[in-house]
């Protein structure tokens, strides 16, 4: 059986969707509120949860825990790591973080976990998602009102991009490569019955999925240009601007987007390929992505 942690959310509930849809597959998912019929109850946050949730699983989908300071992170991944093996688990997949992320205050958490996951006795992939398109979709819409106003969009982007991907698109990846990863337990073809990394598709193997396509300030100015059917220049803002900015949020939350705001500006999170498109024929356009969201956000206002 294939169990998908995080169903709750957004890329968890796509994995498990996705699966369904595939057919012919035993699945499951959980969650920090599962009830115990439409989704197990498997709280990162209590450990005693987990081993229970994780019993009868062959292949677990660990989606990551989110945002939350390091220590409770690590704290929540170790007490997957721990479960699973206890469980008798067989095959782990985690979506990590992309390698063109390795300078982000987000890393920290994914390297720790993709260390541990390597000491566990079980056959382990890891996907290295790239950042969504959600990111600078909501940079868009967060400017949207001024650049209506005065054809402006400020963003502390400087000339940098960033490669994103749809969230669908990683879901898809996942999908897939635990399907295949189940189909090969079945068929004896994976090591973890005997020794981890003996023969399975995807077993000890992590795949870079960077997007193909990369945006910065200028791209979304020409965005929100289609999106408002009226001309829309970029203009860069200094960081410390931007930190002023930042209120309402928690103290790990204001750090991580100013480091994703100085990574893009430093010109680090530009990707250098990968293998999104060995699983993908046609990943999903972003800036398609990017007018959309500000299109249906200047619906929902009117």
């Amino acid at each position: 059986m294939i169990l998908v942690t995080g169903v709750s959310g957004r890329l968890g509930g796509a994995v498990l969707a996705g699966l369904r849809a595939a057919g012919g597959l035993a699945t499951a998912g959980a969650s920090s509120s599962g009830d115990g019929a439409t989704a197990r109850l498997a709280d990162f946050d209590r450990p005693e949860t987990l081993a229970p949730a994780f019993a009868g699983v062959d292949v677990l989908v660990f989606v990551s825990a989110g945002y939350a300071e390091d220590d409770v992170v690590l704290a929540r991944h170790g007490a997957v790591v721990r479960a699973a093996t206890a469980a008798g688990v067989r095959h782990v997949i985690y979506t990590s973080l992309a390698g063109s992320g390795e300078r982000l205050t987000i890393a920290l958490a994914h390297r720790w976990t993709e260390a541990r996951l390597a000491e566990a006795p079980f056959d382990v992939t890891v996907l290295r998602n790239g950042l969504y398109a959600e990111i600078p979709a909501g940079l868009a819409m967060a400017g949207a009102a001024a650049a209506a106003a005065g054809g402006v969009f400020t963003a502390p982007l400087g000339d940098g991009r960033l490669s994103v991907v749809a969230r669908d698109d990683l879901a898809a990846v996942a999908v897939r490569v635990a399907a295949e990863a189940q189909a090969d337990l079945a068929s004896g073809a994976s090591g973890a019955s005997g020794a981890p990394g003996a023969s399975g598709r995807h077993v000890g193997r992590t795949y870079e999925l960077e997007g193909v396509e990369a945006v910065g300030g200028r791209e979304l100015a020409e965005a929100l240009a289609e999106a408002l059917g009226r001309p829309v220049q970029y203009r860069p803002v200094p960081l410390g601007e931007a930190r002023a900015a930042l209120t309402g949020l928690e103290p790990y939350q204001a750090g991580h987007t100013m480091s994703t705001f100085s990574n893009i500006g430093a010109g680090l999170l530009e990707g250098r390929g990968g293998h999104l498109t060995a699983f993908l024929d046609a990943p999903r356009p972003v800036r398609g992505l990017v007018v959309a969201s500000v299109q249906s956000a200047l619906a929902g206002q009117r």
